[in-house]
């Protein structure tokens, strides 16, 4: 799982919070990351159909109706990762050594489980449910867009 996944969800929430549309600056701020590593973010999950994004003058994302349903797997899967993952591999395929030749099959069978059991937990976990424990007793959509990128 990379870092564009905590920005993804971070602005999701925060769109379903503010409930308007938001320019990426804003969303950036809000963040703590760049303009354009969000805009990259949110491209994707405007492709998997989970935002809406407006070009233009007035441009900016915000969250389509029944946003707070969207699970976290949703958020991964826009993102097309997966939440445990090496690039590196022990061993050696070739080497005469059991231990050696065998352990980056054993390794990736561990990950496969891995990848199960957390896409289990993030199929349970929703955008709503994570904007309800920040701010337990607004309403998402009610709050007002402040200037400044603060909520």
């Amino acid at each position: 799982m990379t870092a564009e996944f905590a920005v993804a969800v971070h602005a999701l929430v925060y769109l379903e919070h503010v409930g308007t549309l938001t320019p990426s600056g804003v969303l950036a701020d809000n963040i703590c990351t760049n303009p354009a590593r969000v805009r990259k973010v949110m491209a994707r999950l405007h492709h998997a159909g989970l935002v809406e994004a407006r070009e233009g003058k007035n441009s900016g994302y915000c969250t389509l109706p029944g946003a707070a349903a969207i699970t976290l797997r949703q958020v991964i899967e826009a993102l097309g990762e997966e939440p445990v993952s090496s690039h590196w591999r022990s061993g050696d395929v070739d080497r005469a050594c059991q231990i050696c030749s065998g352990m980056a099959a054993v390794m990736d069978d561990i990950y496969a489980r891995m990848n199960e059991d957390c896409i289990r937990t993030l199929s349970g976990i929703t955008i709503g449910a994570i904007t309800a424990q920040l701010v337990p007793n607004a309403t998402a959509g009610k709050k007002e867009n402040k200037p400044n990128g603060e909520s």
